[in-house]
């Protein structure tokens, strides 16, 4: 058991260190998502459930929706999409 939650700890890090390193707001809303559902587990493992309930509800739930209502009220996911189309046509030269 302690084995998995080193693993969850050492994930749980990962997503902190990549979304900072993220470029694309989209990939770094999806890592925001799984560190919140990471979390809730760890919540469950420390034998707290109202907490896991919790960041489960309000961090992957309701932020991740407010988050991507965000980006589609800004364009930025059309604009994300735009920059990677270039990219992958420069590559391509």
């Amino acid at each position: 058991m302690k084995i998995f939650e080193y693993m969850l700890l050492a994930f749980l890090v990962l997503c902190a260190v990549s979304v900072s390193f993220s470029r694309n707001l989209l990939n770094s809303i999806l890592i925001f998502m799984s560190f919140s559902l990471i979390m809730s587990i760890m919540w469950i493992l420390l034998q707290s459930p109202d907490l896991a309930i919790t960041e489960a509800a309000v961090g992957a739930g309701v932020t991740t929706i407010l988050f991507f209502a965000t980006l589609k009220k800004i364009h930025a996911m059309d604009e994300e999409k735009d920059q990677d189309e270039t990219e992958s046509r420069r590559k391509e030269k």
